[in-house]
């Protein structure tokens, strides 16, 4: 067993040279994990002092492996926020030339640099978000499912689980254990129904929550996009977290998404939320490929008879209030549960079932739309 006194006792030897004290006095190190050998935690640095911090990191790890019963470590270096700086679209435009000093002559200032397009991982041609204006509605299992059609019908598709507070993508694509990495950089990703999956799912156990601020979920998703060895993919599906937060904003300013998919279920509550998501993606100049309606009917064992348990037709109609593509109707059904739940998604278990087939239909229209052509 790993002792956790002994994991802070070695990362207490660490010194951050710009701070002259230790790591653990200095409150730099976060969300220690300590799991069958397996020790992760988070290098919680300032944002200007990155990579001057990177040896800090290194020599941390080295530490830690260093300790009896430790078989792996992983640490991972984000930024806390600065005091006073702008934690929203800090691209939305060009900042203001400055002022030239008061006992100084006029003069013309500089213009501003322009903001660097977003750019994708290396070797992913295309990013397309999955998304929900709220929690409940089935995103994850839609992510799933797209996901691996898309590869059925010979994409070459990763997964990026991104719903950080609620990382599912694991148990539903069947794939456990915590990614390998060669150099203590790149991490290697999993795979598994024809889909490459990363997540921080993988990281820590399903029974540990992830109490993270803000910016330390920002440094992680930039890590995961940026240090996963993802390989050549079409397509990189990212399961976002519920809401309109951090999380969407970051991915939409540092990866050129092609575009959104927008997952909801057809009552109004769930409509008034999925607006929202959508309004935030126009903001954020990221374009909307479709609205999906899940859980949309189910069909009774007994009688055979069609229920509408949470309306019927609204998605359709929001979409085209909204002016974005309907995607279709997934229904909703025992199978794609139990199926999701034992890592088999249903158009792998079913392949030729009708709910498959609702699956299969949305994956379709994405492929026959500009964002994958």
């Amino acid at each position: 067993m790993v002792d956790e006194a002994a994991v802070r006792a070695a990362l207490a030897q660490i010194l951050d040279p710009g701070r002259g004290t230790d790591i653990i006095t200095a409150d730099q190190v976060k969300a220690l994990t300590i799991r069958d050998g397996q020790v992760s935690f988070i290098l919680e640095v300032d944002a200007a002092r990155g990579a001057a911090m990177e040896p800090v990191r290194a020599a941390a790890e080295r530490a830690v492996a260093a300790l009896p019963g430790v078989e792996r470590v992983s640490a991972i270096m984000t930024a806390h926020a600065v005091a006073g700086a702008p934690r929203t679209m800090p691209h939305a435009e060009s900042p203001a030339p400055p002022r030239p000093h008061a006992h100084s002559h006029a003069h013309t200032a500089a213009a501003p640099a322009a903001p660097q397009k977003p750019q994708n991982p290396a070797g992913v041609k295309t990013v397309i978000a999955v998304a929900s204006g709220k929690g409940g509605v089935g995103k994850s299992t839609v992510a799933a499912n797209l996901a691996v059609a898309l590869a059925a019908r010979g994409k070459k598709v990763g997964m990026l689980d991104a719903d950080v507070y609620g990382p599912s993508q694991p148990r539903m694509l069947g794939v456990s254990g915590r990614p390998s990495s060669p150099d203590g950089r790149i991490i290697l990703p999993h795979r598994n129904h024809g889909v490459t999956l990363m997540s921080l799912g993988l990281m820590v156990g399903e029974d540990e929550a992830l109490v993270w601020r803000g910016p330390m979920l920002m440094g992680a998703l930039q890590q995961m996009l940026s240090q996963v060895q993802w390989g050549r993919l079409d397509v990189l599906v990212v399961d976002l977290p519920p809401g309109t937060g951090d999380v969407q904003m970051t991915l939409c300013q540092n990866a050129d998404v092609a575009g959104a998919v927008v997952v909801s279920t057809p009552q109004d509550i769930a409509l008034i939320d999925a607006r929202k998501g959508i309004d935030m993606f126009r903001k954020m100049g990221t374009p909307i490929l479709g609205l999906i309606e899940n859980m949309s009917a189910f069909v009774c064992d007994g009688c055979g008879k069609v229920h509408h348990p949470f309306g019927h037709g609204g998605a359709k109609a929001e979409a085209e209030k909204l002016g974005v593509p309907f995607l279709g109707e997934i229904p909703l059904d025992l199978d794609i549960r139990v199926a999701g739940d034992g890592g088999a998604p249903i158009v792998v278990l079913k392949p030729e079932s009708p709910q498959a087939e609702a699956f299969f239909a949305v994956a379709d229209a994405l492929i026959a739309s500009d964002a994958l052509r």
